[in-house]
């Protein structure tokens, strides 16, 4: 008898028993079904991959949140997810300005070894293409059996080259694809793949499609369709880079005559005055409140995403990671200093210093992540990819200069550390920086004095970067400068060190 309740009993079968013995089988028999089916859906998710949602914002500060100290800008949904999940606070993005940073991100390599180490313009449209040898993060997943989605601001590569997001791993991409077209929120167009798709009304004079709205959309709207597969999601939004406009909406409106204003005088020849000029920014007049209202609108579309997912049930099959491109930007208006942008660090966008490259970075995954823990794993853009092909039991590709921290997400044991960080960057006369423990080097004007002198700084006391100590620590100085030049591989398409000095 006990072989058979193992087995399972057919209903068939309990006619044959007296009454109370049938109940009792019957009792067993339901029991061993839902004992069955429980085990056939733990077997089913342990076998589904997860959903991977990044979603990465536009020169938002290490102070801009919340949950990261601020004060004066309403972030909700963005505190929620770190208090469902993991908050990093010495995490790194790739670079300190657009497309480096992405390239960082989408290849696994610092400024050092990716493509793409500065923001090149070409002409008539996007910014200097990844070239077709660049394995990406979108790849990565595709092998795995990933439905792969972009939507925001590419900057790697206009439609055609190779460069584009399709040709770069990505089934869908929808935005703007040149970062300098991203600085008008009302733009005359986007991009859907290859089609164009003319925004009606937007002409320069007029703002009628808030572009960020229509992106976000289209965003979850990918989510809808593509629900019962396994799918990588990457929402590189502008918020909150320059230009500073939003809709007035109630968004907008909540922060009106909140704070004290300083008008900011835009540049003739910007959007809605008269005519289109890309470079330059428009006027603004209540700088302070348009800023606040784009986090908050950011933050109100990490709300949407979270809504969807728990509508979909696809909260608990989903990793959603939340982090900015770098520090916060000075342009358009925006004053970093009244919100406190970079919290405790020193510098903003453009900037090797920690406010230029240490970003907010927070990851939610229900039943995975435990709730409302910290973390000061050191970690960077480059370690997204490792961490990615983890995740989705790929084998984590050969050239990479990242490091998994999946076992920092799931507290395990055995998260490995980084040798060190390296950054380069290609403007203000190029600029090196090295992080190796507690210890933080930066180098100035490299372009005409590659071997100059280097600042050093131990962040262990001094976050704020404020008392340079190469002077009494001059090993710690010269291993530095030996890492700075084994780091730094020549790249004929963004040369860095000046050949004639």
């Amino acid at each position: 008898m006990v072989s058979r309740y193992r087995k399972g009993v057919s209903m068939k079968a309990l006619k044959n028993y007296p009454l109370s013995m049938n109940k009792l089988l019957y009792a067993l028999a339901i029991c061993i079904m839902f004992q069955q089916c429980a085990l056939k859906e733990r077997i089913e998710e342990k076998k589904a991959k997860p959903n991977i949602i990044y979603i990465l914002a536009d020169d938002l500060g290490y102070g801009d949140l919340g949950c990261y100290g601020q004060q004066k800008i309403k972030t909700p949904n963005i505190d929620n997810l770190a208090k469902s999940g993991i908050r990093f606070t010495q995490h790194y993005s790739g670079s300190t300005v657009c497309a480096p940073s992405r390239s960082s991100l989408m290849t696994g390599l610092h400024t050092g070894h990716t493509h793409v180490r500065g923001n090149r313009g070409m002409e008539p449209e996007g910014q200097f293409p990844l070239k077709d040898e660049a394995f990406t993060l979108a790849e990565l997943l595709k092998t795995a059996g990933y439905k792969t989605g972009a939507f925001g601001k590419w900057g790697l590569g206009f439609v055609g080259t190779e460069g584009d997001p399709n040709n770069q791993g990505f089934d869908e991409f929808y935005g703007y694809n040149c970062q300098s077209r991203a600085h008008r929120y009302y733009p005359t167009h986007l991009w859907h793949n290859s089609d164009k798709i003319i925004m009606n009304g937007n002409d320069g004079m007029h703002t009628v499609t808030y572009a960020q709205d229509l992106i976000h959309s289209q965003a979850l709207k990918f989510i809808d369709e593509n629900k019962d597969k396994p799918f990588f999601l990457f929402m590189p939004y502008v918020l909150p880079h320059a230009e500073l406009i939003a809709p007035d909406d109630e968004i907008l409106k909540q922060y009106k005559g909140v704070f004290p204003e300083q008008y900011y005088e835009g540049v003739k020849g910007s959007a809605y005055d008269s005519g289109w000029h890309y470079a330059r920014y428009m006027t603004q007049e209540t700088p302070h409140a348009v800023f606040a209202a784009m986090v908050s609108r950011i933050d109100k579309y990490v709300g949407d995403v979270m809504l969807k997912l728990e509508e979909l049930s696809l909260d608990k099959n989903t990793l959603v990671i939340f982090t900015s491109d770098n520090g916060p930007h000075i342009e358009g208006g925006a004053d970093p200093d009244f919100f406190d942008s970079n919290g405790p660090l020193r510098g903003v966008k453009r900037d090797l210093y920690e406010g230029g490259i240490r970003v907010p970075m927070i990851a939610q995954w229900t039943g995975k992540i435990a709730a409302g823990k910290t973390s000061d794993h050191i970690s960077s853009f480059w370690d997204v990819m490792p961490t990615l092909a983890e995740l989705a039991d790929v084998e984590i590709p050969e050239k990479t200069d990242g490091v998994s921290f999946l076992p920092t997400l799931l507290s395990q044991d055995g998260q490995q550390q980084h040798k060190y960080l390296y950054w380069e960057f290609h403007e203000w006369g190029g600029k090196q920086a090295v992080r190796k423990g507690n210890w933080k080097a930066i180098r100035l004007n490299v372009f005409d004095n590659p071997d100059g002198s280097i600042q050093l700084y131990n962040l262990d006391i001094d976050i704020g970067e404020e008392n340079d100590i190469a002077g009494d620590n001059t090993q710690v100085v010269a291993e530095m400068a030996e890492i700075m030049t084994e780091a730094h591989i020549h790249n004929n398409d963004f040369p860095f060190f000046n050949p004639d000095k």
